[in-house]
């Protein structure tokens, strides 16, 4: 299977990247319907999505080396319908979902029918990475729920069909179902990021009075920052794996150049600085599969994976950016031209540093974690 979706993306998707998809996803979405064909006679899919679905119905230890080869390509998650924020949704909706919320929501997402976007984050003073400042509200109402807040940066949500809001209610954080044509609910602007192919846009996001009725209720209430830390450990683990394959690429690239370009009378790949960089990269690609794979294997157990996809979304973060900054290095004036999309990988890559919680964020909690543990032994 791997190297069917190697060849894949060898020699459909890759072919097909164009410079006139940067922040235009409606294009983006026309080429990966055309592609998501051509996946489907070749036997490819959403990797976690359920067989009857349309998926492959993959475990997450066989998904590192799937989304790895997908995630070559900005176009590869999209035209095989395991890219964010839907995938990381599926996730949380198959834990969560009532039989009535996976009917009208989970299994048209996982078909590809509808799309989805998770609306949490808030300007300040709102909820950013300390889910405590949380001010969107849910009140109830009759024998439903009245929502009132203010969201942004969420991915998405220009394309979507429906948001997870996550909102305040007496109990604490709770999960509500919202579809995107509800009064009240109004997507502002699209915020401009420094990513090129920004997949729906990163959307700011008004809710005014937007009446849902009780079964938009996701799970107990109350239990919405359990629910978002649960899904956020799947998103983390889907985005160490494709960008890993994102850096590779990079690199790949630039090791093309330096074998094939001459400086000082030899190629660029004799010159031992060079090769110092290339040797680093391929040393942080194989700790980052290493990392990640050890995650899937304990996600794939059942066992808690709240602190070790901390460190590996920290590690995974940092060195895919690193990685692709040498290949930015090793091609000079090349690199950061868009000749070649080594520097368009590098601002793909670099928001993740921030996505899903910062690095100092995550950091902070690995060494409360390790401390404690230390404390009690």
């Amino acid at each position: 299977m791997i190297d069917n979706l190697r060849d894949f993306i060898d020699t459909e998707v890759i072919l097909r990247e164009d410079l006139r998809h940067a922040h235009d996803s409606e294009a983006v979405e026309r080429t990966a319907a055309e592609l998501y064909a051509i996946a489907r006679s070749r036997g490819l899919g959403a990797p976690r999505a359920r067989q009857e679905d349309g998926g492959l119905a993959l475990s997450w230890t066989e998904c590192c080396a799937y989304l790895e080869q997908a995630g070559r390509s900005f176009l590869g998650p999209q035209a095989l319908r395991c890219a964010p924020p839907t995938q990381p949704d599926v996730f949380a909706l198959d834990r969560l979902g009532s039989p009535a919320q996976r009917a009208r929501y989970l299994e048209p997402l996982m078909r590809g029918e509808r799309k989805s976007c998770f609306a949490m984050t808030e300007p300040a003073p709102g909820v950013g990475s300390d889910p405590r400042m949380l001010r969107t509200s849910a009140r109830r109402e009759g024998d439903g729920w009245v929502i009132d807040g203010h969201k942004w940066f969420i991915s998405g949500a220009m394309r979507a069909d429906f948001a997870i809001v996550v909102a305040r209610t007496e109990s604490g954080p709770s999960w509500f179902l919202v579809d995107v044509d509800t009064p009240g609910f109004e997507r502002v602007r699209n915020i401009p990021t420094m990513e090129p192919f920004d997949m729906g846009g990163h959307a700011e996001i008004r809710i005014t009075g937007c009446r849902v009725g009780a079964d938009a209720l996701v799970g107990e209430e109350g239990q919405g920052a359990a629910h978002s830390q649960l899904r956020l450990e799947g998103a983390r683990l889907f985005h160490c794996m494709r960008y890993i394959g994102l850096a590779s690429r990079a690199m790949d690239i630039a090791q093309a150049y330096a074998l094939g370009r001459e400086s000082q009378g030899v190629p660029l790949a004799d010159h031992q600085m060079v090769q110092a960089m290339v040797a680093d990269a391929h040393i942080q690609l194989y700790a980052a599969r290493q990392i990640t794979l050890d995650v899937a294997h304990r996600l794939d157990a059942g066992t808690s994976i709240r602190h070790h996809s901390s460190m590996a979304k920290v590690f995974v973060s940092e060195a895919v950016y690193q990685v692709a900054d040498s290949a930015v290095q090793i091609c000079g004036a090349l690199g950061v031209s868009e000749d070649v999309p080594v520097s368009m990988i590098l601002r793909m890559l670099r928001p993740f540093r921030i996505y899903d919680g910062a690095s100092e964020v995550h950091r902070a909690a690995i060494a409360r974690r390790a401390l404690r543990h230390r404390m009690s032994a």
